[in-house]
């Protein structure tokens, strides 16, 4: 299996389409936020994946995030989500994460995904001041 896609999203929402077809709108893809408090703080984000199967693959799989402090695997784990799924073969999927992430400073983070044992994909989210 494959990742299409991850992106940390405000919202989404699936429609159908002639085919039979079906959408998704995302709405509101971010890589930074800005803090509610300064640090210590705990932030939320959601963290949208786009998974394809490819035909003759067997469907069944693991979606794994770990947030990380850094870029590198062996950088400090913040959090993890570990989430089982079915796709049918020769279709997409999606996998919806909320991370709840306590963080000591403003900075980065890095959404590590992959699916069952695959190469990581890696996203970064930035923690910016809180508005004033």
């Amino acid at each position: 299996m494959h990742i299409v896609s991850t992106v940390f999203i405000e919202s989404f929402e699936m429609r159908q389409a002639p085919g039979p077809s079906s959408r998704i709108d995302i709405t509101g893809i971010y890589f930074s936020l800005a803090a509610p408090s300064l640090p210590p703080v705990t932030v939320d984000p959601h963290l949208m994946a786009l998974i394809f199967c490819p035909l003759g693959e067997p469907g069944n799989g693991v979606f794994e995030v770990v947030f990380r402090k850094g870029i590198n695997e062996e950088s400090e784990q913040l959090a993890r989500n570990v989430s089982p799924f079915t796709v049918e073969p020769g279709k997409f999927t999606y996998r919806l994460v909320r991370g709840e992430i306590e963080l000591q400073e403003l900075g980065q983070i890095f959404a590590h995904c992959r699916v069952d044992h695959g190469d990581w994909s890696i996203v970064p989210l930035t923690l910016l001041p809180p508005v004033a």
